[in-house]
């Protein structure tokens, strides 16, 4: 049975009402390339972020357009902006989306088979829950970057037996939180291809995942962490993240952790359990939740300087997101009787932090 139906989560679909006014809608994919999963390419692991995003919509202001950025092998970035806002199409019941650079002769943008898209598309991109495509011109470089790879998806969120659960709970359906976050899918395995700064990857089923967002602004102040590899757990991944959110006209402090491992879920949530954390500005990580079933204890680290990305504000796209994709993290998990349950560590993971500049460690007890 197929599973695309099943595990398609809330949150899927388009956001956009058609209202004028600030609006965004962004989206990312990754992929981690484990040193042996490569067969074009050096033999180190690498990853990769894409990020797709489209601002103001309706017209008729200084944010409207889309952007694609891509984080990539040994943390290089490439920014292109699409401004025309009509040639970006996404579906509002499910997971699709593109854009493209100029218009075709004879096409309105849509989802178009692959080789089609290739041939016929000179810049652009389009994703959906199986495929993510494009090629972007880099005027720094003078060449193209290009991607096509399928994606078999292994875990949306929550338990794969079950419906699947919208990230930030059932209050994420209510047009009183901003941002909106959800994650797309936890884990898949994606098979394909990726030329970049003149390196070709080839890879099968590498580790992938893919998250979206969508509001009038990014939180204040959040942090993200992301592993989809480890070494000697190939059926674990993980997600945690912390964020000032707006609600309403005040701001709240709320964090999530998910685990999927060998088909089940393991969360700690404002719903279920008390989280706590101890985030530096860069460099460390420190997670905690208890819930009535388990003990989830998160690590991250890195030393190296991360790489600074854009993200929505009020302002348009801004660099107020700094990112690695090489860091160190541990994670154990434990019942409330303190056996293990899972204890695994990799050198792969993605952490994050963002908003506006913050100075000192944010310790939420």
């Amino acid at each position: 049975m197929s599973r695309d139906f099943p595990l398609a989560t809330p949150h899927s679909g388009y956001h956009w009402d058609g209202s004028p006014g600030r609006f965004f809608e962004g989206w990312y994919y990754r992929l981690t390339l484990p040193a042996t999963a490569q067969s074009q390419a050096q033999n180190q692991a690498q990853s990769f972020g894409f990020m797709y995003s489209i601002d103001d919509p309706a017209g008729n202001t200084p944010n409207t357009g889309g952007a694609v950025q891509i984080l990539g092998a040994d943390h290089r970035y490439v920014y292109r902006s699409f401004p025309n806002s009509k040639l970006f199409w996404a579906n509002s019941t499910r997971l699709g989306l593109g854009h493209w650079q100029s218009k075709h002769l004879h096409l309105s943008p849509q989802l178009l088979e692959r080789d089609r898209f290739a041939q016929d598309i000179p810049e652009g991109y389009q994703a959906t829950a199986r495929l993510n495509q494009g090629q972007i011109y880099d005027p720094l470089i003078n060449a193209y970057h290009r991607w096509c790879y399928e994606i078999q998806p292994i875990y949306g969120w929550g338990s794969p037996q079950q419906p699947q659960r919208a990230t930030a709970g059932w209050l994420s359906f209510l047009p009183i939180f901003d941002p909106g976050w959800q994650v797309l899918m936890a884990q898949g395995l994606a098979t394909g291809w990726i030329e970049w700064y003149g390196q070709r990857y080839e890879f099968e089923q590498v580790p992938a995942y893919s998250e979206k967002n969508w509001g009038r602004s990014f939180p204040a102040k959040w942090f993200w962490i992301n592993a989809i590899y480890f070494e000697n757990h190939p059926n674990l991944t993980l997600t945690a993240a912390g964020a000032l959110r707006k609600v309403l006209t005040a701001t709240e402090a709320v964090g999530i952790i998910g685990i999927h491992y060998q088909d089940r879920f393991y969360s700690c949530d404002r719903n279920n359990a008390q989280l706590t954390w101890q985030v530096q500005p860069w460099g460390h990580w420190l997670l905690r939740g208890v819930s009535e079933q388990w003990i989830i204890e998160l690590e991250g680290k890195t030393e190296d300087l991360g790489k600074y990305v854009r993200v929505p504000t009020e302002q348009g796209l801004q660099f107020h997101c700094r990112d690695t994709f090489d860091g160190n993290l541990k994670l154990k998990l434990r019942d409330r009787q303190g056996n293990i349950l899972i204890e695994a560590q990799t050198d792969l993971a993605g952490l994050e932090v963002g908003g506006e500049p913050w100075q000192q460690e944010w310790i939420k007890g």
